[in-house]
């Protein structure tokens, strides 16, 4: 098959991982027979020094006509000012908003390799495998908000309707009948007007499942129950806020921030695919960085955009086989080692990769 991929490298790690993403999915595309169109744009602090946008047209025209974005970081020091009138983190909102992502797909995987590097004890690490499900254009991110006066007093305000939590909740209840048929909803529904319809809207839709589990949980109860026994949970869902802040504290499970892939897809088959962490200024253009996450990133990016399934497992199976093997990279390299630098850590990926049997 012949796609079209737009690559957003953005700013800080982001050019470093999203090169090694593009050169496997180009190993990807050679060893399987597809033809692979691969164009670069700017976007986030990188896009505001070039053209005072984050997001400028250019940019808009490319992902326009792609497949697929591959989307690398955003930010950095140089532009992290809250209250600058144009920031990086705008352009992600705008993109979201843009193409109508609404469910951002993250799967947290606990590698019995890597249980050392997180804080947690090893037994609890087991068979953890859990894929959450961020809703992605509403919410307090979106809602209105305002300053008064001199900046005395600033709201946020988070707003869901129906509609928006059925199409997210679709997506956590579909993909629960492809795992373990178990959805837990979280939210704060004894605190928050927003979070009962939810509650209420996920109840109505898991009636149409009636062959997958449901249970809910408040936010600030599943934060612990998620680290005291996360094997328990298969598919996780909630809404904006509490999706990103929950994520990212997933990232333990997995030993690095550096390890998790998403996917941000709509109703159609094109989709948004980044690693989950930031930009990392500190180690920006020092060839250290884990490009795992954007590797697992460009894998979703082939199952869920492009429908290849085989060439994505192939990709999953690169990166698993590299790990068994002892690749680390520094933030997940034993105790008095180095680690890989990211090139070479690509290597050993793409070494694994080549030795996967096609068919």
């Amino acid at each position: 098959m012949h796609a079209t991929i737009t690559v957003l490298p953005g700013d800080g790690i982001g050019p470093e991982v999203t090169s090694i993403a593009v050169s496997l999915l180009k190993d990807i595309a050679a060893r399987y027979g597809h033809s692979f169109t691969f164009n670069e744009a700017m976007f986030g602090g990188c896009a505001i020094d070039a053209y005072g946008d984050s997001f400028p047209p250019a940019t808009v025209k490319a992902c326009e006509s792609a497949n697929a974005v591959l989307l690398g970081a955003v930010g950095g020091p140089k532009w992290s000012d809250p209250t600058a009138k144009v920031r990086p983190e705008q352009g992600l909102l705008r993109l979201r908003s843009h193409f109508g992502l609404f469910a951002n797909l993250r799967p947290v995987k606990a590698y019995p390799m890597l249980a050392g590097h997180a804080p947690l004890r090893a037994e609890l690490l087991e068979n953890v495998d859990i894929l959450f499900i961020r809703e992605l254009t509403g919410g307090i991110y979106f809602g209105p908000r305002q300053e008064q006066g001199d900046g005395d007093t600033a709201w946020d305000t988070m707003i869901y309707t129906v509609a928006e939590v059925e199409r997210v909740a679709e997506v956590a209840f579909k993909a629960a009948r492809m795992r373990r048929s178990y959805v837990l909803s979280v939210d704060k529904a004894n605190v928050l007007a927003s979070s009962r319809l939810w509650r209420r809207t996920i109840n109505q839709v898991a009636e149409r499942y009636p062959d997958v589990k449901v249970e809910h949980a408040l936010v600030d109860a599943f934060a612990m129950q998620m680290i005291k026994t996360p094997s328990r949970y298969d598919v996780v869902v909630a809404e904006n806020m509490f999706g990103d802040i929950l994520t990212d504290e997933s990232a333990v499970l997995s030993g690095s921030l550096g390890m998790l892939p998403s996917a941000s897809l709509g109703t159609g088959k094109f989709g948004v695919y980044e690693p989950i962490h930031g930009s990392a200024p500190d180690i920006a253009g020092r060839g250290i960085a884990n490009p795992t996450g954007t590797i697992l990133s460009a894998a979703m990016l082939l199952r869920h955009s492009l429908g290849l399934e085989a060439e994505a497992l192939a990709l999953e199976n690169a990166v698993q086989a590299a790990l068994e093997a002892g690749a680390r990279t520094g933030d997940i390299a034993e105790p008095g080692k180095p680690g890989l630098g990211s090139a070479e850590y690509a290597e050993r990926v793409r070494a694994a990769l080549a030795a996967v049997k096609i068919g």
